[in-house]
Parts: C-alpha cells; structure tokens; sequence
C-alpha cells in the first residue's frame, strides 16, 4: 500500500530552516532516519521509504508554497496514490511552538498552501499535520515571523518534536487516521 506525504515549504536558500518551511524540515528527519536521501524530479524532491509493508513516497514541492496543489496532484497520480493516503505537513501560527494537530479533513485555515491544494484536489477530505510554530509576533509581522529563522529555545526542542511528527506519520500510514488523532493530538 502506497501512502503520499507532503511537506510543504519554499525552495531556496532563504527560506531553509524558516517556521513556514516546517514541512520541508520533518520530511528531511523522516527520510533521514531512514537513509533515504531526495532525488529532484517533477514539481518536487522525493525519496521513498517503507515503513511496515507501507511505502511512503515522501516529497517536498519545487512549485512554492501557493502552488502546491500541483505537485500534490501530479504524484497522487503518477504513483497511483489514493486521496485518503494522502497527508500533508503544514506549520500552523494558531498552535503554539511544537503542538501537532492532526486531522482528516478541513478548511485551508487561512494557509495559501492548503488553499491551493483545496482548490486543486476540488476538497477538503485529505488529511494533514499542522506543526504548531506559535505566534509571537507584532501586529502586522506574521510573513517576517513565519519567513523566520527558529530561536534558540525551539532550536533545542526541535529534534524531539520531529521526532513526534515521524511517529504520527507512520502511525497515519499503519493504524490510520482516527487512532493517529487520539495518540498525536495536543501532546
């Protein structure tokens, strides 16, 4: 069974280690716990690891975050992927630093990547990982907070909750959605 995971992010040098490139960034931990290493090929990076009889086919997308949808969309059907095997990783400003949500379905949240993907995929029925970033910013600061480098408190976190994210992945991919909520959410 083929799963698809998604972390979204933008390409480019300014943009590596950023709170908004938080998908980028639990992919790489995944894949490198596993030795899988990103090959760059259409609309995205991908690598594939297998975890449990699962292949999860793990890509981060070269189309910047608002354009996502269409790399979602090309690999869902170039490797014959499923919507419900679908997720995607996503950072979020209304969770505080670390906190993962994670859910079957809904609204983009005010997130243009999950906008695009919204609009591309023509549903809300796809499941994804916020990865909570916080939100300590001044009034009109969210694109310089969220395009920001991590501080020095959540650089020492950081290890351990991509840790988490990696379990919740391969929980989504073995025990499902549901059960993935109930051991992932909030803690």
């Amino acid at each position: 069974m083929k799963y698809l995971i998604a972390g979204l992010g933008n390409i480019g040098d300014e943009y590596a280690h950023t709170r908004h490139n938080i998908g980028f960034t639990v992919l790489d931990a995944l894949a490198g716990a596993s030795s899988a290493v990103f090959r760059h090929d259409r609309h995205a990076f991908v690598t594939e690891i297998k975890h449990k009889g699962r292949i999860l086919v793990l890509i981060k997308p070269t189309t910047y975050m608002n354009l996502s949808g269409k790399a979602i969309q090309y690999w869902m059907q170039a490797e014959k992927i499923a919507q419900e095997n679908l997720l995607v990783v996503t950072d979020d400003i209304a969770l505080p630093f670390g906190t993962i949500r994670i859910k079957g379905k809904g609204s983009d949240g005010g997130h243009n990547g999950l906008k695009h993907i919204q609009a591309t995929l023509n549903s809300t029925e796809y499941a994804r990982l916020r990865f909570g970033v916080g939100s300590e910013f001044a009034k009109g600061r969210q694109v310089d907070y969220v395009l920001g480098k991590w501080n020095a408190d959540e650089q020492k976190l950081l290890p351990e909750r991509l840790e988490k994210c990696s379990e919740a992945i391969k929980a989504f991919c073995t025990i499902g959605i549901g059960l993935t909520m109930t051991n992932f959410n909030g803690k």
